[in-house]
């Protein structure tokens, strides 16, 4: 089955079995849109294309046009619709921001643990730091009580 990109109209030839009766999202290997595509769509322009037109018959050929015109303007509906369900918000980017939020906050818990592991070496070696960390202690559980207290 050849397919064409509605946007770049870029033939793809793809097995016919890979498109349910349903129709399926189909993306442009060209220019990356995504598009609803069906098989009776397919069929409707192969149709439309094999049709001879005769000039003898113009009732015909008025027919055929606003017969096509509403096939178009029904897809191009569609396509709209199915434009707006493909339109997301970019997750990956949410995502990231949040494992780095992550990491920032297990890496200051491990820092807290560690200084408060080894607060007298520090205290010792650094006299100046007992107030310091009394400070940052005190803060911490200032937080911890006003969460606390949200919940």
């Amino acid at each position: 089955m050849i397919i064409r990109c509605v946007n770049c109209s870029k033939n793809f030839n793809i097995n016919s079995d890979l498109i349910p009766s349903e129709g399926r999202l189909i993306k442009c290997g060209s220019c990356n849109h995504v598009w609803h595509f069906k098989r009776e769509d397919s069929l409707i322009n192969q149709f439309s294309k094999d049709i001879q037109y005769d000039n003898n018959d113009l009732s015909t050929n008025t027919e055929i046009e606003k017969t096509s015109s509403d096939i178009t303007k029904s897809k191009n509906q569609n396509f709209h619709e199915k434009e707006e369900i493909v339109k997301k918000p970019n997750n990956r980017i949410i995502n990231k921001f949040f494992s780095y939020l992550l990491v920032i906050i297990i890496t200051f818990i491990a820092f807290i643990v560690l200084v408060d592991t080894l607060k007298f070496p520090l205290i010792n070696f650094f006299p100046g730091l007992e107030i310091v960390l009394f400070n940052l202690f005190e803060t911490i559980k200032d937080i911890k009580l006003f969460i606390i207290d949200l919940a």
